[in-house]
């Protein structure tokens, strides 16, 4: 999930350079006010990361595009035993498939068809996927198992299938978009656990060969709409820190931020972090949170598109940063109605913008 907006996109560049000090603090927010020229859940970045010949991953009920949930790269986990880590993984997926949540005899099942199936793997056996999952339930004898297995059906046979089968897109590719904006409700808390856990595969492969990651999430809020999604994303951000990643956290809706103990915490963890214009509840907030004077947050209100405050460690810098229109760039990463798809479309034509 990937935005850019006139002011970000500088500062997300200037982000690799100044966090270099703060070897185990490498993470950035971005927060910004929502306006009625930026619309929300929108893959602001597809068109510019295509046009550069990377991968958008469109993931949605019934599209062509699979993810697969069982997906583990070695060295995955924190060092332990990678398959434990992968049933810790799994159990939170049936966790949030039903609100009454899992008990002990349920959890032990996964836990040991969870096993099972990557020993099956590697003897030969089938690649691990929720559907050699629900298979190895249904040949257990227990009742629990069957109800697990009919638990999974609808993610597995039926029209909710995208995590469910071997990946079939290049998640290999050097940049990679994930776009959530056409899953639905009963899919998005599935998809961000399964795509931030395709990340975390990413990042310790990167990190093995002694690559860094950068980690762009825009809407950076809807991860904590769900227990599950925000705690097992809490966790994962912790992850990226420890394997050279650089993860930024991009948000109109602070509010939601700040109501969460989980990312607020997040949040004041941060090093580096853009505000730019603010709604008045969400300043003082801000304001209690990061410490910054009433002078200070004079900068963030009614401020104009690119202008805001950078908090970089203890200090509080005031910027402008405008986005020249007349560039090529720009004309990929619009969002505002009326020149968002008149320059797409020009640029899809062979429009030339100043390079």
């Amino acid at each position: 999930m990937l935005t850019a907006n006139e002011s970000i996109l500088r500062a997300a560049r200037k982000s690799d350079e100044m966090l270099e000090p703060y070897e185990w603090k490498r993470s950035c927010t971005v927060l910004r006010r929502e306006r009625a020229g930026n619309r929300p859940d929108l893959a602001d970045y597809a068109s510019l990361i295509e046009a550069m010949g990377g991968e958008v991953i469109r993931i949605a009920a019934g599209s062509p595009d699979h993810i697969n949930a069982m997906d583990m790269v070695e060295g995955y986990g924190d060092g332990g035993n990678p398959i434990i880590e992968k049933s810790e993984f799994v159990l939170s997926l049936f966790e949030q498939l039903d609100r009454n949540g899992i008990g002990p005899a349920q959890r032990s099942l996964i836990d040991r068809c969870t096993e099972a199936i990557y020993e099956d793997y590697q003897n030969g056996g089938k690649v691990p996927t929720l559907c050699v999952l629900r298979e190895k339930l249904m040949e257990q004898k227990e009742r629990e198992a069957k109800k697990l297995a009919l638990a999974l059906e609808l993610f597995t046979d039926g029209s909710l299938d995208a995590f469910s089968h071997e990946t079939n897109v290049d998640v290999n590719n050097r940049m990679v978009v994930y776009d959530i904006l056409d899953l639905g409700k009963q899919l998005k808390t599935m998809g961000l656990l399964v795509i931030t856990d395709a990340m975390l595969n990413r990042v310790t492969e990167n990190w093995k060969k002694g690559k860094r990651t950068h980690i762009f999430l825009d809407e950076f809020h809807v991860v904590f709409e769900n227990e599950h999604s925000g705690s097992f994303f809490n966790s994962a951000w912790r992850r990226f820190r420890k394997r050279n990643a650089f993860p930024t956290a991009i948000t109109q809706n602070v509010e939601y931020l700040l109501d969460s103990v989980l990312a607020s915490t997040m949040l004041s963890n941060s090093e580096y972090i853009v505000i730019l214009n603010q709604a008045a509840s969400d300043r003082q907030k801000l304001a209690d949170l990061l410490n910054i004077s009433n002078e200070q947050m004079s900068y963030i209100t009614n401020a104009d598109a690119g202008c805001g405050l950078i908090k970089y460690g203890s200090s509080l810098v005031p910027f402008i940063s405008k986005f020249p229109k007349n560039t090529r760039l720009y004309k990929l990463m619009t969002t505002k109605p009326g020149e968002d798809c008149v320059n797409r479309m020009q640029y899809e034509k062979g429009g030339k913008g100043k390079d």
